[in-house]
């Protein structure tokens, strides 16, 4: 019974890390900067879950956030010479670069890990009910 807890513990903090990577995402749709200032768009960062618990190996019951990793997909190029950081000359002259984040696809990302978080409180609350009916029927 208590496996059945750990599962979805695990599955709660991976999908907790899921959302706040996506909030990550949203929060920097517009960042044409780097931390240092340098004109060099945000990459959208995504969480690849692994089977296991992250310190046992995979043989362990659960998922974990293996790594968080940057899309590897080009910036979104939008014309606008007046913005401060356009391209000033070359071939993408008068172009911006954007971070590569789709604000459909963020929220559709964010609705899934939401409802697995969901679903996960819900394995637990029903989990606890067990444990506490078989307490019951041994006391």
């Amino acid at each position: 019974m208590f496996g059945a807890l750990d599962i979805s513990t695990s599955a709660l903090i991976a999908q907790r890390t899921r959302l706040n990577v996506i909030a990550g995402n949203i929060a920097n749709m517009q960042a044409t900067r780097g931390p240092d200032g340098q004109v060099s768009p945000y990459r959208r960062r995504v969480a690849l879950l692994a089977p296991g618990n992250g310190a046992g190996g995979s043989s362990a019951s659960g998922v974990h956030v293996q790594q968080i990793v940057k899309d590897p997909s080009p910036p979104r190029k939008v014309y606008d010479p007046g913005h401060p950081d356009a391209q000033q000359s070359g071939a993408d002259k008068g172009y911006v670069h954007f971070p590569n984040i789709d604000f459909a696809h963020e929220m559709i990302d964010a609705m899934t890990a939401a409802r697995a978080y969901e679903a996960n409180i819900t394995v637990t609350d029903v989990t606890k009910t067990l444990m506490a009916g078989a307490l019951r029927l041994i006391a």
